[in-house]
């Protein structure tokens, strides 16, 4: 490794605004868990399956049928 590296030339990151944004959520316990089994079965980390099931049905436009009682 170099002692000074010259940033001088060096641009913006043009993906920056794509990056994802830390938030708190909370979930219940039986969704964790349902995620955590999912994600070990295909490998890969459960708030990334979360975050793309979620991504999913924003691109879908799913609704959730609520109705109080």
């Amino acid at each position: 490794m170099r002692k000074e590296y010259d940033f001088s030339k060096a641009r913006k990151n043009p993906y920056a605004s794509q990056l994802k944004r830390p938030i708190t959520i909370r979930l219940d316990e039986d969704s964790v868990t349902y995620f955590k089994t999912i994600s070990e079965e295909v490998g890969i980390p459960y708030q990334s399956l979360i975050n793309l099931y979620l991504r999913d049905c924003a691109a879908s436009h799913k609704k959730l049928n609520l109705s109080w009682k």
